[in-house]
């Protein structure tokens, strides 16, 4: 179904990620009915403040001038505390959030601010804010594109008021994205937008052995994680990107936000080759082999086997037994290159039919070293167990993701629907201490706010927190302050480089 330009759809989520143009469609829209709320206790504060200690630096007023912090927003992130009945529990499947709990969540819970500076890059409103796309998806799966505020508290208020299921972030627009149509079409054109990839755990699904679909487990999540590894280092040695965030999906994957200038600024052409540079793994479901490298490797391949061959063995030959049963085993002699010893490998397996993958792996060595094959090439086989390493292991890509500017990504701390699990960032530095299994779902949180005010009722003198530090969320939501404060030093140094120089150039 097209997207209308205009501003709503009814229509699957997956389609805000390709816009379109077509004739608008104007609807008043009621403001969301306030809802009472509520919510369990932080008994995994102390597992998530470990994985996200390592990270330091703060972004204070002392880094601002007095003008810049005058012109700064400041707006008070505080709500009333209510109640509700203790929710049901979260299930596996299904929908998983209601619209009371999600007003709650966006009204007591929701990092607007941290938000608001990440997409801003400074205290108070500019162009990279206010030209930014947001769509929303509302709870009846109306589609509303080409939103776009002038300030935070905008925005905060509007997501307030319609309480979307979730919402999209897209990129910043030569002009305000409400005035598209009082504009030129030559004059409305996306300029910048973070370089953003996606992994998403299906791609996986040909490989992986414990599940399938939408369901995960901590086995299979190994796949996001080496991927998480390999991509990030190949991001900042290769090209030098600094800012990069890693955020969970909500279910089975995890997108990566590019958030240096550099990367902003890339047209299609480059995000093209950037995600074509990454991406090794190809072909669908009947490709044999999806992995053909020349030899000798790029030094960056080099770089992912070794990183991959820490993996390999627990990930692929334990966790996943990919090729214990006999048609299995074909798969992985189809991948290697000697027909003599593919014939006496296949009759020792044959033999033994319940050898695990982690022997079968071994006896192609011990086979090769034996001499069955006389037309053997060692240095062949070592490539291509190399690139069956690759094949099972290297990060699979959803690339036409990466490779337009255009393209609409959920926002991070949106809550999945279908798991009421927060989107929360991810420690790049630490990606195996993530465990999407303890990531806090929606009725979770506002439990856990309810029973901290319970328990402090009584302690009058007691410090006043923000909700969020009362639950098990604070310390995503401190690792994303520290994100956006490191962005912020890093955008306004820049700038006053440029505007001293610019300085120097006017008094010569």
């Amino acid at each position: 179904m097209p997207h209308f330009e205009g501003d709503i759809e009814k229509g699957p989520m997956e389609q805000a990620s390709s816009p379109q143009s077509s004739s608008s469609v104007v609807h008043e829209l009621e403001p969301a009915v306030a809802a009472e709320s509520s919510a369990i206790t932080a008994q995994r504060l102390s597992h998530l403040n470990e994985m996200f200690d390592n990270d330091d630096g703060q972004f204070g007023l002392d880094d601002f001038t007095e003008d810049e912090i005058q012109a700064a927003t400041a707006i008070a992130e505080t709500a009333q505390s209510v109640n509700i009945p203790p929710p049901r529990a979260i299930q596996s499947s299904g929908q998983q959030t209601t619209p009371e709990l999600m007003e709650i969540f966006y009204q007591r819970l929701f990092p607007f601010k941290d938000l608001f500076q990440w997409l801003n890059h400074f205290p108070s409103p500019t162009p990279s804010f206010t030209n930014r796309e947001i769509a929303f998806t509302l709870q009846n799966d109306v589609y509303l594109r080409y939103q776009s505020f002038p300030t935070y508290d905008a925005m905060r208020k509007e997501v307030i008021r319609l309480n979307p299921s979730r919402f999209e972030i897209g990129p910043v627009y030569s002009a305000n994205p409400r005035d598209r149509k009082i504009v030129r079409k030559t004059a409305f054109r996306p300029l910048e937008k973070e370089l953003v990839f996606d992994i998403d755990m299906t791609d996986y699904d040909e490989i992986r052995t414990c599940c399938s679909g939408a369901k995960i487990c901590n086995k299979c999540w190994n796949f996001i994680t080496v991927a998480i590894k390999v991509l990030d280092v190949a991001l900042r040695e290769d090209f030098g990107f600094k800012h990069i965030l890693w955020v969970y999906s909500g279910r089975r994957g995890a997108h990566a936000w590019v958030c240096d200038k550099r990367a902003r600024g890339m047209d299609d052409t480059k995000r093209r080759a950037v995600a074509s540079y990454l991406e090794l793994v190809r072909g669908g479901a009947q490709t044999t082999k999806k992995v053909n490298l020349k030899r000798p490797l790029h030094p960056s391949i080099t770089r992912s086997l070794n990183i991959l061959r820490d993996s390999f063995s627990s990930a692929i030959l334990v966790d996943q037994d990919p090729w214990k049963g006999p048609e299995d085993a074909e798969k992985l002699l189809k991948l290697l290159p000697d027909k003599m010893l593919n014939q006496e490998l296949k009759k020792t397996w044959e033999a033994l039919p319940d050898q695990s993958s982690t022997s079968k792996w071994a006896c192609i060595d011990r086979l090769a070293q034996q001499g069955v094959s006389k037309s053997l090439d060692a240095r062949e086989l070592m490539e291509a167990k190399q690139d069956v390493v690759l094949e099972y292991l290297y990060p699979r890509l959803d690339a036409e993701v990466s490779k337009h500017l255009n393209h609409l990504l959920k926002s991070p701390f949106c809550i999945h629907p279908g798991t009421g699990r927060v989107c929360v960032p991810i420690n790049s530095a630490r990606p195996e201490t993530f465990d999407p299994m303890d990531v806090p779902t929606v009725t979770q949180l506002i439990d856990e706010i309810d029973e901290y005010d319970a328990t402090h009722k009584a302690n009058e003198s007691s410090e006043t927190l923000a909700d969020y530090e009362k639950t098990s969320l604070k310390p995503y939501v401190d690792y994303f302050h520290r994100f956006v404060s490191d962005l912020m030093k890093e955008e306004m140094k820049e700038k006053r480089q440029r505007s001293q120089e610019n300085q120097e150039s006017l008094d010569f």
